[in-house]
């Protein structure tokens, strides 16, 4: 890369010659009356600064609150403010700092905080809205700005397909341009003069010399014309501003998430007109490219593997080399024949995706952001506590603050707020960290308010809320559960044989029941077979297995011989993933095979073990909550699940639910029948023995918590 310009550059009185004002070794300009320059005003450490602004050190400091807070630990622990003494959130005051606004993800910030003092490259992994871009935007309010650069791209008289770069201090460019385009001014009116001084002798000497007044016209046409065309020539040496960060006040920051090639790496736009002295000048058609506009600060890339292959190995240039050319992208453009000098990319680098984004992306840039610095998993929940519900209550005022429309909200509807942040982490004793898709729940509640003209966005508002805001997902839930009950495709009443109502999650926060049934069958074949319909998925697939060895080892049946019927009903185009049914399959399957009916008020969910354990599974919450809407009036729950369960106040009344940890315990409550049931279920109990009373299914060995199936 040159830092220096060619001594045929610039014109200089009508001349080929120097900058006007060339940098010397050390960054000044020669001839200027300041012979070092100083840097912009808010570029200028300032004492005070450096007295009270907080540094790099401070991060993941304890932010104070104005509110009083009690100090009673007893209270502070059961209150969902966390003994916050508050009436609204207009009390609470927002950090400054986008650091201090991050709610929870202590791990993921302070290694924003080594890699900003260090200038490291980041790769956060995570679920959607967790902080990921927040993070980002931190960490470039963290780099120092002082360094930030000007580029500026000159023609190159030798080769006008390859543009130098030149590097200054922030600033400095335009200074440097509008001394050329002063200079090119200065010349212009000389060559004006000029031109109309030959116009006017020529004119002068075909008129009274020759008589002929229309070739004095031809000739001040041609005159002028030639003139022009002089000009643009001159012109072509004003040098292009590539990148300016004259008023940048941090270090940059750069959003390329989705962006095409051109707009990441920096394009050439295309000139339709190449010759006959009408062409743009290849540098004055040089666009920077996101890369490029980072440097000294911070490029964010979410979604990283969405990239094309091309553009991740010249990522991967970029970061490495520190420098990359600008070229045209498009192979049929006339850009395509440009290539500058590098282009300095000394950025911070944050990649950003979810778990499959590591399956997609390219090996080689992963490697390099490994070896030059950190990778991070974003957590989904934080566990529970005053501290965090303080945090919790500051972003509520945070996110009216930063919407600036919004009413602040009172002390119960914060409250409410919390309480879906608990129920949405589907964990005892964690709140959720997924934050945008709760900030749109407050928001959602702020307009309410604000359409109704009210001064404060109450807990009513909230509520109201919740109902708006359904994902699409729970609204096509509900949607079946209503279509089902007028067709009478869901049943909850009575027993009915070889039927049993399931449950299962669409999306991330929405429950919807789905029926299964069973049918046995003599077989047509050679052995008995399994056959499961309604578009199940590889794992749903696994667990039917599973549950043919449950059938095998519980029941007298000889199945040897019968083909085994599981049918799902109405799943949909998007099937059935998860093993989250097993016990539902196993019911039925037991059902079909005894010829015992299953009590159709009754709802389950639950995964299976290949012994009759009865699992944890995910969406519990939900899940109870569909089977309430459904009209059923009992569900079946893994025991390990129990704590978990976090379901809204309308539905606790609504609905008994019943922890299980064994099959066994699954077919005692919900088949019908004294005789039959009695026997089958003390069958189960005497093949199992001792291994029910002694084995405890609510945690596995080690004493961790269950990971849902």
């Amino acid at each position: 890369m040159s830092n220096e310009t060619d001594d045929t550059d610039v014109p200089d009185e009508g001349e080929q010659g120097e900058d006007p004002f060339p940098l010397n070794g050390s960054g000044a300009r020669e001839g200027d009356p300041d012979e070092q320059p100083d840097p912009p005003a808010e570029q200028q450490p300032r004492e005070e600064d450096e007295d009270e602004a907080p540094g790099i050190e401070d991060l993941g400091s304890e932010v104070e609150f104005d509110a009083e807070i009690d100090d009673d630990e007893e209270i502070g622990k059961d209150d969902l403010l966390g003994g916050l003494r508050i009436d609204s959130t207009d009390e609470i005051e927002v950090p400054d700092r986008l650091v201090d606004q991050v709610i929870g993800q202590e791990h993921a910030r302070d290694v924003v905080m080594k890699a900003a003092k260090q200038r490291r490259h980041v790769m956060m992994i995570g679920s959607p809205g967790t902080g990921k871009s927040m993070l980002a935007k931190a960490m470039a309010e963290l780099l120092p700005k002082e360094e930030l650069q000007d580029v500026l791209v000159y023609h190159n008289p030798d080769d006008s397909n390859e543009p130098k770069v030149r590097t200054v201090p922030a600033g400095k460019g335009e200074q440097i341009i509008d001394a050329h385009k002063e200079e090119a001014q200065k010349r212009d009116q000389l060559r004006s003069l000029l031109m109309w001084i030959v116009i006017a002798v020529v004119a002068g000497y075909a008129i009274l010399a020759m008589g002929n007044p229309i070739i004095a016209v031809i000739a001040a046409v041609l005159i002028y014309i030639g003139f022009q065309y002089i000009s643009r020539g001159s012109d072509a040496m004003i040098p292009n501003l590539l990148v300016d960060n004259a008023d940048t006040k941090t270090a940059p920051f750069e959003d390329a998430t989705g962006a095409h090639a051109g707009a990441l790496l920096g394009d050439v736009r295309h000139d339709p007109f190449q010759s006959g002295g009408m062409e743009t000048p290849s540098h004055d058609r040089v666009e920077a490219g996101a890369i490029h506009k980072a440097n000294k600060g911070v490029l964010f890339i979410d979604e990283i593997n969405t990239l094309d292959v091309r553009s991740q190995q010249h990522l991967m240039t970029a970061v490495q080399e520190g420098e990359f050319g600008i070229t045209g992208q498009s192979e049929r453009s006339s850009g395509a024949m440009v290539q500058t000098e590098p282009v300095p990319t000394d950025f911070v680098m944050v990649a950003a995706g979810n778990l499959d984004a590591m399956e997609n992306m390219h090996p080689a840039l992963r490697n390099r952001i490994r070896g030059y610095g950190y990778e991070v998993y974003m957590d989904d929940t934080i566990r529970d506590s005053p501290e965090m519900r303080r945090k919790y209550a500051r972003f509520v005022a945070q996110e009216v603050e930063n919407d600036g429309r919004l009413p602040h909200f009172t002390d119960d509807a914060v409250e409410e707020v919390i309480l879906e942040a608990r129920r949405r982490s589907g964990r005892k004793d964690h709140l959720t960290l997924e934050l945008r898709s709760l900030g749109g729940l407050v928001r959602v509640a702020g307009d309410i308010a604000r359409g109704e003209g009210a001064d404060a966005t109450t807990r009513e508002h909230v509520l109201e809320a919740k109902g708006r805001s359904r994902s699409i997902e729970q609204q096509l839930a509900d949607d079946y559960i209503e279509r089902r009950k007028d067709y009478e495709l869901q049943v909850s009443e009575g027993h009915e044989v070889g039927r049993v109502n399931g449950l299962a999650v669409m999306g991330d926060d929405s429950g919807i029941m789905l029926p299964v049934m069973a049918e046995i069958t003599p077989s047509q074949g050679m052995g008995g077979q399994v056959i499961a319909t309604g578009q199940l998925q590889e794992m749903a697939e696994e667990s039917v297995q599973n549950v043919s060895a449950i059938i095998k080892k519980y029941t007298d049946e000889q199945i040897s011989d019968k083909d085994i019927h599981i049918q799902f009903i109405q799943t949909g185009q998007q099937g059935v993933d998860g093993d989250s049914a097993s016990i539902t399959v196993a019911t039925a399957v037991i059902s079909a095979l005894e010829n015992i009916g299953v009590d159709q008020s009754l709802a389950m969910t639950g995964s299976l073990s290949v012994r009759g354990d009865v699992l944890p599974v995910g969406g519990v919450t939900h899940k109870i909550e569909a089977a309430a809407k459904a009209g059923c009036d009992r569900v079946i729950i893994p025991q390990a699940n129990e704590q978990d369960v976090m379901i809204e106040d309308e539905y606790k009344d609504m609905i008994e639910i019943i922890p299980v940890s064994h099959i066994s315990e699954v077919l005692e409550v919900a088949l019908e029948g004294e005789g039959e049931k009695d026997s089958l279920v003390s069958r189960l109990k005497s093949i199992t023995g001792s291994a029910l009373e002694s084995s405890d299914v609510t945690k596995p060995a080690g004493g961790s918590e269950p990971t849902p199936q």
